[in-house]
C-alpha cells in the first residue's frame, strides 16, 4: 500500500474509533435527539464499513486479474514495455538532439 491509501486507512480507522467511542459516551444520556443521532451515527459507521470493504475487495480483485492477464501474456507485456520504452527514448534522443543545434 501506499502512503497516501496507508493514511486515509488510518484516518477511516480513527474516525470510526471516535465515533464508537461517542456512541458509547452517550449510552446513558436521555432524549430523542441523542438517541436519534446515535442510531444515525451506527448506521452511518456500519454502511461505511459496508463500503470500505466492498472497495477492497473489489481493488484486491483488480489486482488478481491485473496479475493474471499480465503473466497469461508475459512475452506481450514485455514487448509492450521494449517498445514503450524505445519509443521514449527516441523522442527525447530526438528533442536532445534538436536542442544541440
Amino acid at each position: 500500500m501506499n502512503k497516501q491509501s496507508q493514511a486515509l486507512r488510518h484516518d477511516m480507522e480513527q474516525l470510526a474509533h471516535d465515533a464508537n467511542a461517542l456512541v458509547a459516551a452517550t449510552a446513558d444520556l436521555a432524549g430523542d435527539h441523542v438517541g436519534d443521532a446515535r442510531k444515525r451515527l451506527s448506521a452511518g459507521l456500519d454502511r461505511i464499513r459496508e463500503i470500505y470493504a466492498v472497495a477492497r475487495a473489489r481493488t484486491v480483485d483488480g489486482s488478481h486479474a491485473a496479475d493474471v492477464a499480465m503473466h497469461d501474456n508475459l512475452y506481450q507485456t514485455i514487448g509492450i514495455g521494449i517498445v514503450a520504452g524505445a519509443l521514449v527514448g527516441f523522442l527525447l534522443a530526438t528533442q536532445t538532439h534538436c536542442r544541440r543545434e
